[in-house]
């Protein structure tokens, strides 16, 4: 096995992200013998200029503040090449080629995992379902995996920890940097009795860019993954969408109809996700294949999760209030007037995406099946054939549209474009 200094080399290279390491790795087997090899070999590889640039650099002080950061900080490293490294995430498109651990080492492949995942400003409503979904999974047995900067992923790694079960938050930033300041009692919480993985080394910022990356990673280690409250253009749905590309479940909290925050887990349940109330819900998916690591949850009351959940937090009495001392919300649009059912079977003005904002709002497989039903409504089948793309990604991407509206499944297993690409 190759040394670990070349992989961490390799992992830190000015130009190579995740994607060019994997066609390092593919090309050449492993990272030493990368960075032995002629730099005259990269130009054959399909890599940015960029890239072949930092391969060419074989310095070493990088790796070094690394790999004493690590030993100072007790931090394991663990590379794809490592046997204990976990199947599931060894599975999916672009597994990290590294990653830092701080606290417990699991096995993924063996734990009953589910991912949290959530609005980082969550209602009321949200905040309590959060709470209650992370303290019955962790107490029914399951390895509850979630963020932990603010909103859902937070309360869900409280709950869970109140819960007295297993923890791990994966993080867009070093596992030695909490994010937010205020959190740094609650990643050392983590720590202690669960883990903390990054594919970032100590010390690095959490960037914005960071997290959308980072939620390949939370659903890639799970079996399934639990939307809270979102709206349907967000950050959770990008973890979701990773979740049906890796074939994992998911499970959805329903919502009232008129909230903003349960728009996206409403229609996700309308596109298929199962409804969910409660932990148990999720736990017995999954009792047959780990009898001896899932038992029953119980329904915990209101009452003891925020006993449990804000106990000595002032920063939270909101969230038990009732409906009449909620802090108001953002005032809805009134209702327009009643139409004629004439009027209602009109097709409704199709939306106009702007070329600029394209690659920001769908992957490259949705922008193909827009293109594909553009001109005319068809059904998945006729999708696959018109855009070349397998049934599995036309399928995922399918369902992704539907949630993002963009997409309306028709009678019949047609489905028809709600909006229209600028060329």
């Amino acid at each position: 096995m190759a040394s670990l200094k070349y992989w961490l080399w390799l992992t830190t290279r000015p130009g190579v992200d995740t994607a060019g390491a994997l066609t390092v790795l593919d090309h050449f087997i492993t990272p030493e013998q990368a960075y032995y090899a002629d730099a005259k070999e990269f130009e054959y590889l399909p890599l940015t200029p960029a890239a072949r640039e930092g391969l060419r650099k074989r310095e070493w002080d990088v790796v070094e503040t690394i790999l004493g950061d690590c030993e100072r900080l007790n931090v394991r490293i663990m590379t794809i090449g490592d046997g204990d490294y976990p199947d599931r995430l060894r599975q999916i498109a672009d597994p990290p080629v590294v990653l830092y651990i701080r606290g417990r080492t699991f096995h993924f492949d063996e734990e009953p995992a589910i991912a949290v995942v959530g609005s980082r400003n969550p209602s009321n409503y949200g905040q309590m379902a959060a709470g209650k979904f992370g303290m019955e999974l962790a107490a029914g047995g399951a390895l509850v995996v979630s963020g932990i900067a603010q909103g859902v992923d937070c309360l869900a790694i409280k709950g869970a920890l109140n819960g007295g079960g297993k923890v791990v938050s994966v993080l867009a930033g070093g596992v030695d940097v909490p994010y937010p300041l205020k959190n740094r009692y609650l990643y050392e919480d983590v720590a202690t009795v669960g883990a903390l993985v990054s594919e970032y080394p100590p010390g690095s910022a959490h960037l914005p860019g960071h997290f959308p990356i980072r939620n390949r990673i939370l659903s890639g280690l799970c079996l399934g993954v639990l939307a809270v409250e979102c709206q349907p253009n967000s950050g959770t749905m990008l973890t979701v969408r990773h979740a049906i590309e890796q074939s994992r479940d998911v499970f959805a909290v329903p919502g009232p109809i008129d909230a903003p925050m349960s728009a996206g887990t409403n229609q996700l349940i309308r596109s298929g996700a199962q409804l969910v109330t409660c932990g148990q819900d999720i736990l017995e998916e999954y009792q047959l294949r780990f009898p001896s690591r899932l038992s029953a949850s119980i329904r915990l009351k209101k009452e003891l999760i925020q006993a449990r959940l804000f106990a000595g937090e002032q920063e939270h009495p909101s969230v038990w209030s009732t409906p009449s001392t909620k802090k108001k919300e953002k005032a809805s649009p009134a209702p327009a007037a009643e139409t004629s059912p004439a009027a209602q079977a009109e097709t409704p003005e199709v939306e106009v995406i702007p070329k600029s904002q394209q690659k920001d709002r769908f992957t490259d497989d949705e922008l193909a099946i827009l293109t594909a039903l553009a001109q005319e409504e068809g059904s998945a089948d006729q999708v696959v054939e018109r855009t070349g793309i397998p049934a599995r990604r036309v399928l995922s991407a399918l369902t992704m549209l539907q949630v993002q509206g963009a997409v309306e499944e028709q009678p019949g297993r047609r489905f028809r474009s709600l909006v229209q690409l600028e060329t």
